[in-house]
């Protein structure tokens, strides 16, 4: 079964947010990390995972990261800090498995 994510990524602790969507998240980061996706996120340096939630559906999926990308700050970063209090990059969780 495919699996989709929505994803928040960081430049730092509390620092430039970017949330996105994709089909596999490994490569999608792997890109970010390299400089490789060009844009917002290359500008302003948003290479670290800091939240990221899977489903099976991709209208789910779609729907969740529009919601996200319309909430303010506040609510972003408290999402963030329910799972990664202290906004560890999570790729690596991936990466080290």
């Amino acid at each position: 079964m495919k699996k989709y994510w929505i994803y928040i990524m960081a430049s730092k602790r509390n620092g430039t947010l970017y949330t996105g969507i994709t089909g596999n998240l490994l490569a999608r980061i792997w890109q970010y990390k390299r400089g490789l996706v060009e844009g917002f996120s290359k500008k302003h340096h948003v290479t670290r995972l800091v939240y990221y939630e899977e489903y099976d559906d991709v209208s789910l999926a779609i729907w969740r990261e529009k919601r996200i990308k319309r909430w303010n700050r506040r609510w972003k970063i408290k999402i963030i800090e329910s799972i990664n209090p202290s906004w560890d990059d999570l790729y690596n969780n991936f990466i080290d498995s």
